[in-house]
């Protein structure tokens, strides 16, 4: 596996995105640490500078001497403070010379997000400080005022330097890192290792399986599933399964190929043949035999279905998927001239079809489609219903939404069989008329939905059959419909 492919692999995005996760919570979890140290940091001085301030009572007269205030200042690591008692006495150590104050904080009451703020703000300075911001890297003073810790009766209040808080957090942010550190790559690594061998083993392996049945379905060794209960067991069984169907469906689509070249072979003959001997029989019309005239119609039109079943089975076997060549096409027109070739068709019996085409189409109705194709498709429907005894067969349209556009094809036939409605669409297993193949609807099923539409059955009844021609997104250089058709349809 190639360096590129490693840095792009599931196994090393999995890795990357779970060390920033932890990295992310451990940030969430520094914030309110960080603020939490800072206010103990600060109570610890106060309940230290409590006690110090003690010491003022137990003294003679309520005076400390100055070598007694200078060590307990130091201890503390204040400058001032100042204790005030509940009866307004107050005790107070100060050094000779009290720094000035920069800031002051007053923790009685203060929230938590208080708390984030002013941590974050002292660390904001100091890194200030440190890269010689405004302030340079001169140490602020702050007086902090709180209850004490010892006794929330008594308000201590001290002044200090900030510095040593600011030191003692960036001592603690440094160990929360190494310990940030440590928890992502521990915990990285041993989600890593679970999840590579739960989910991105068994996903290379089915995505290798896939690779392989692509390139060689006949060659690939057959999936073993494995005994997993969970999704990725259903997938390797589902997988396992979906490959012997489709092995079975290619060694059938083969042997239907197969077949198929010799159907077509056998076709091209029979059809040259059955061509000829129509050709023969027509002589028969002028035989002095009366009972040879009358039943040579009814033989030539045997030979013509014949000849059609022979060149439908051709089409059918040789068309595959149907090159297509859209252009702007005048459906009023193109239904005129289906309709023309629709009644040309002969009825079985050897007759003409004496028969009403109405052309409903406004006038003006372009669409984007395939005019050959789609002329194939209304003829074979056209054809299917004068050849089952309808006289009048209407063609109109309707626009629907986003620009598509319906054509419906309605007759006055007596309706379709019962047995014909259970395989309509299918090639060969039943017909929409009597002594039909069972191609016309199935060929121009496939012609709508090679433009991306459908042909559906609206309705068949003892009063006719109707069909619906759906063809989606009929973009044109004018509407699928155009205005004077649009205002057409809303009038009627």
């Amino acid at each position: 596996m190639s360096r590129s492919t490693v840095a792009t692999s599931l196994s090393a995005k999995l890795l990357l995105l779970t060390i920033l996760f932890v990295l992310l919570a451990e940030v969430l979890i520094y914030t309110p640490s960080i603020a939490r140290f800072r206010m103990s940091y600060l109570e610890e001085r106060l309940a230290a500078a409590h006690i110090a301030a003690l010491s003022v009572e137990a003294a003679p007269d309520l005076m400390v001497t100055k070598e007694l205030q200078a060590k307990l200042l130091a201890y503390t690591g204040t400058h001032v403070i100042d204790l005030i008692q509940p009866g307004a006495r107050v005790y107070m150590l100060s050094s000779p010379m009290p720094p000035r104050v920069d800031a002051v904080y007053d923790l009685r009451g203060t929230g938590m997000g208080m708390q984030f703020v002013d941590a974050g703000n002292a660390l904001w300075l100091a890194l200030e400080g440190a890269l010689g911001g405004a302030l340079g890297p001169r140490d602020r003073v702050i007086r902090v005022i709180d209850r004490s810790p010892n006794d929330p009766a008594q308000r201590v209040e001290v002044t200090m330097d900030e510095r040593p808080l600011i030191d003692a957090m960036l001592d603690f942010s440094r160990r929360i890192l190494a310990v940030s550190v440590a928890i992502s790559l521990i915990a990285a690594i041993l989600v890593y290792v679970t999840l590579h061998a739960l989910l991105v083993r068994p996903m290379r392996r089915l995505t290798a399986e896939v690779v392989a049945f692509r390139r060689d379905p006949d060659g690939a060794p057959p999936l073993v599933p494995g005994s997993r209960s969970d999704e990725i067991g259903v997938a390797e069984r589902e997988l396992a399964a979906m490959q012997g169907t489709v092995r079975a469906a290619l060694r059938q689509r083969e042997r239907l190929a197969t077949l198929g070249t010799a159907v077509a072979k056998i076709n091209h003959d029979l059809r040259g043949i059955l061509s000829t001997a129509s050709l023969l029989s027509e002589r028969l019309t002028e035989s002095a035999d009366p009972e040879v005239r009358r039943v040579t119609p009814r033989l030539v039109a045997s030979l013509d279905r014949a000849v059609e079943l022979c060149s439908q089975t051709l089409s059918f076997t040789r068309d595959g998927v149907l090159p297509l060549s859209p252009a702007p096409t005048d459906l009023h027109r193109l239904a005129e001239e289906t309709g023309a070739e629709v009644l040309a068709t002969a009825r079985p019996d050897g007759g003409r079809v004496e028969a009403e085409w109405i052309n409903d189409i406004p006038a003006g109705t372009l669409a984007q489609v395939d005019a050959a194709q789609l002329g194939r498709a209304l003829v074979n429907l056209g054809r299917n219903a004068v050849q089952a005894g309808a006289d009048r067969v209407r063609l109109s349209a309707q626009a629907g939404r986003a620009g598509a556009l319906t054509l419906t094809i309605a007759d006055n036939g007596p309706g379709l069989a019962p047995r014909a409605r259970e395989n309509l669409f299918q090639p060969f297993a039943g017909s929409a008329r009597a002594g039909g193949i069972g191609l016309g609807l199935a060929i121009a099923r496939e012609v709508l939905r090679a433009h991306g539409g459908d042909l559906r059955l609206v309705e068949s009844d003892a009063a006719g059959t109707a069909f619906a021609l759906d063809i989606p997104q009929c973009n044109a250089d004018t509407d699928p419909v155009a205005v004077a058709a649009h205002k057409s349809f809303v009038s009627h």
